[in-house]
């Protein structure tokens, strides 16, 4: 009979192999993309060997669903530090804006598989029923903050929860995205850290005055 313990342990040594497997598996199709990357190579690179990935994954694809779960899982995580009880509507979006902004800067390959997972039309995303149900959380987020500025008359424009989570992402999402390009045609690196403070408050400020009417039409 296997005691508690040894079972406990073996868990956490299951865990821990899923998650080094995840880690590796994310730069691999980060770098290479679902179609390049290959289930040997990150076999290698986790010094396993392929049929141990599968035992925990099952395929390459359900390795390259999990991986997106885990990464869009730590986005919605960030946004759940949003303490929308203490703080007052304007600083509530605005630092919604700003943690988007930090966790898109700090973590690149996020973008990377957005951008992948864009050229095949979302196809994986909609065979995961977790990540079906983690848009909701932001929305409901977001939707508090709106509730809370309307009530107090710091926000007069009737802004809808999914447009205002587009716009903080638009902003956020294309200067780590298209870094290349527009560096090429516009000799600006945006992603240089001296640009990082400045773009850091403008997507703050748009987002609030979008919200306090600045961009309404007369």
């Amino acid at each position: 009979m296997t005691s508690q313990p040894a079972t406990r342990e073996r868990q956490r040594d299951a865990d821990r192999t899923r998650a080094e497997i995840l880690e590796v598996a994310q730069h691999e199709f980060a770098r290479h993309g679902y179609a390049g990357a290959r289930v040997d190579e990150i076999a290698a690179l986790m010094r396993t060997t392929k049929r141990m990935i599968y035992y925990y994954f099952g395929s390459k694809e359900q390795l390259y669903i999990a991986v997106l779960e885990k990464a869009y899982a730590e986005v919605r995580e960030v946004e759940r530090t949003v303490d929308v009880e203490h703080l007052a509507p304007v600083e509530a979006i605005r630092t919604l804006a700003e943690l988007t902004f930090d966790h898109h800067d700090a973590h690149r390959e996020f973008i990377k598989l957005v951008a992948i997972e864009n050229i095949h039309q979302a196809e994986h995303i909609r065979k995961s029923e977790a990540l079906g149900n983690l848009g909701t959380p932001v929305l409901d987020l977001i939707e508090r903050i709106l509730d809370a500025g309307t009530a107090s008359g710091d926000f007069v424009t009737e802004a809808d929860a999914i447009d205002v989570h587009m716009m903080i992402s638009a902003f956020c999402f294309f200067r780590v995205a298209n870094q290349h390009t527009f560096g090429a045609l516009f000799g600006r690196d945006m992603t240089a850290p001296e640009h990082r403070d400045r773009q850091r408050g403008m997507v703050g400020e748009m987002i609030v005055g979008y919200l306090r009417g600045g961009g309404a039409r007369p």
